[in-house]
């Protein structure tokens, strides 16, 4: 009886499965890679205009005494205007991870956001948001797309404020902030099978 449940279940699934092209993609941001953030991500096709990508970033040293390290998470529903991995596509991303960020020269301010801040104190805590995106995806090959993305949204973070890159004394502690601005900029490269 067991057996032949398990060549039933077997057949179902085997049956179940059609050959249709670019199902689930493979992909890197290019442009977090340039800033040695190594990005990977994965999507799947939910429906024929439907995918969920979820992407993750991950940058665990510090530079020349600058301090970019930060972990980030971000899962994303897309719904495609043409086909799925390929032409138009919105999508709608959450996002969430650590950062330990200090003695970088950002000098300019963004709707309530003062950059310049990082240049003389260091920032560790968690972040964790949501956004709306707009992309457009190239087909390169049979297997490879690129990809470009930018994104707008919300991010609540709480962190801690050191007065310096490399102090260990805390000058704050469970500081909240909110941040509206862009939350997502990519270039993907992409293999899709």
């Amino acid at each position: 009886m067991k057996r032949n449940l398990f060549l039933l279940a077997f057949a179902v699934i085997g049956i179940s499965q059609s050959v249709r092209g670019q199902d689930v993609a493979v992909k890197t941001n290019v442009l977090a890679d340039v800033f040695l953030s190594p990005s990977l991500g994965l999507e799947v096709g939910l429906a024929p205009k439907w995918t969920l990508d979820v992407k993750g970033q991950l940058n665990g040293w510090t530079v020349k005494g600058h301090y970019w390290k930060h972990w980030l998470v971000q899962p994303e529903a897309r719904y495609w205007f043409c086909r799925r991995f390929s032409g138009h596509f919105v999508g709608a991303h959450l996002h969430g991870g650590q950062f330990n960020i200090g003695n970088i020269d950002l000098p300019f301010s963004f709707i309530g956001t003062n950059f310049r801040n990082l240049r003389d104190h260091r920032y560790q805590g968690w972040m964790g948001g949501a956004g709306l995106a707009y992309g457009y995806s190239w087909i390169i090959s049979r297997h490879w797309n690129f990809e470009a993305e930018v994104g707008f949204g919300w991010v609540y973070t709480r962190f801690d404020r050191y007065p310096c890159a490399s102090c260990g004394r805390k000058s704050a502690e469970g500081v909240p902030h909110h941040y509206v601005g862009p939350t997502k900029a990519a270039l993907n490269l992409i293999y899709t099978f």
